[in-house]
């Protein structure tokens, strides 16, 4: 317990602190306007989308240098290090194209009219941001797999004080400086991103140069990439698919209207907020499974994977706690407009019933990550959220007349269905024996 306490506190820590950088951003739009804020959930929605997918693939680098540096192999650190660092150059690159699109996305999702070009315009701001993020994300889990965290800290640190500080001046004018309001926060969120892999490369370089230098040209090669983007894309098209699901939520809801989505946000940043909790807690498993699997200790595996997934579900009940008994004061921390308070207050508590299914799930997805067991949970996303939980919650909101609630509780369905599943695939792994990642796909 100590151990993985150890390991995921800054984990934890560093995930709170990048989705402390959207909740800023909501937090102070929020007192711009309440389209304002309809426009900031919807443009954080996209942006974040893309980023986490590419943070996902990312994410490959978990099992590969964490069963690496429990095979004691250092010559597959400093390759998948190198082949890690290229590949999110090239996604950042692809996703910010993408991101071009959105204008065009939200007409054809029919999104209220007055929030479209608010959000469309926050998009194409937060492009610039996209390609330092995912280097970030490259060298924090190249760091974070040899269980370095401190540099990660300080780094994460030092961008959320800049990042509050550009809003204030950007989004109101502070300083003598134009009020440029959504466009102030994409900008603000564009500097600190850029802070963050400089920061980040700076503060961790004693550590990272022997893994980045000599640089290989080798890595370079899109077909260097495939073993990391056969473990990868599933990683992130899982948390797309999950994503997605809320994010369909949201599209949903807007057609009920501006303050429906406002309030949705709300109650959504309050739940993505605690699942950086149990996400941070399933990179430390993940990490940990990684050491086990490469050193081929199974009695460390299931020990690694039991404490990760009891410390998740222990402090997701917390918050669950927290939502179903405080939800109008939770939803006052973001707004007092009285049409979206009471909106987001219904459904806090609905938040708050799948706080322990959630984090059982992504626990248990962060064990099946450091196996490299990345494609089961990419299909049980789909069965639980797109099979499941979307139909279920659409059908809930309006051929049953319940709103935004029901699609809320199609959601919760669906990450229980996920939590179960996940839960009985690390127990049928329980009683295999280990199988470390082969040569090419370590990078060796």
């Amino acid at each position: 317990m100590r151990q993985g306490l150890r390991l995921a506190a800054p984990i934890v820590a560093v995930q709170l602190g990048q989705m402390g950088l959207g909740l800023v951003d909501v937090l102070m739009v929020g007192r711009s306007s309440d389209e304002a804020l309809a426009g900031i959930a919807l443009g954080n929605m996209i942006v974040w989308m893309l980023l986490g997918f590419g943070s996902g693939v990312v994410a490959a680098l978990d099992p590969v240098l964490s069963q690496a540096f429990g095979a004691g192999r250092p010559d597959a650190i400093r390759a998948g290090t190198q082949r890690g660092l290229a590949l999110a150059v090239a996604l950042g690159v692809t996703l910010s194209m993408l991101a071009l699109g959105t204008g065009p996305v939200l007409e054809l999702l029919d999104q209220p009219e007055s929030v479209r070009p608010l959000a469309a315009d926050y998009v194409r701001w937060s492009i610039p941001g996209m390609v330092p993020l995912l280097v970030f994300a490259a060298l924090r889990q190249s760091l974070q797999a040899l269980s370095t965290i401190r540099p990660v800290l300080w780094t994460m640190l030092v961008a959320n004080v800049l990042n509050a500080g550009l809003n204030e001046v950007l989004i109101f004018g502070r300083l003598g400086m134009p009020a440029l309001g959504l466009r102030g926060s994409a900008i603000a969120s564009d500097v600190s991103r850029l802070w963050m892999a400089v920061g980040l490369a700076w503060a961790g370089w004693p550590l990272l140069r022997d893994r980045l230098l000599p640089f290989d040209r080798r890595h370079l090669d899109p077909r260097a990439w495939l073993d990391l983007l056969r473990i990868g894309v599933p990683i992130g098209s899982q948390f797309l698919l999950e994503m997605g699901a809320f994010s369909a939520a949201m599209v949903f809801i807007g057609h009920i209207g501006a303050e429906q989505v406002a309030g949705h946000k709300v109650a959504l940043t309050l739940a993505s907020m605690s699942f950086m909790v149990p996400v941070g807690i399933g990179a430390a498993a993940a990490v940990r499974v990684g050491y086990a699997v490469g050193r081929r200790d199974e009695a460390g595996f299931r020990r690694a994977a039991c404490v990760g997934i009891g410390l998740g579900a222990g402090t997701m009940a917390v918050f669950g706690a927290l939502f179903l008994l405080l939800p109008t004061e939770l939803a006052r921390l973001f707004t007092d407009s009285a049409a979206i308070v009471p909106i987001a207050a219904t459904l806090i508590p609905l938040a708050g019933v799948f706080q322990v299914f959630d984090g059982i799930q992504a626990v248990g997805i962060g064990v099946l990550r450091g196996l490299a067991d990345t494609r089961f949970a990419l299909v049980v996303n789909v069965l639980g959220y797109w099979v499941l939980a979307v139909p279920l919650g659409y059908w809930l909101a309006f051929s049953q007349g319940l709103g935004a609630a029901g699609l809320w509780w199609g959601l919760t369905l669906g990450l229980a269905l996920v939590a179960i599943v996940v839960g009985l695939r690390v127990l049928w792994h329980f009683r295999r024996p280990l199988r470390p990642l082969d040569d090419a796909a370590a990078g060796r």
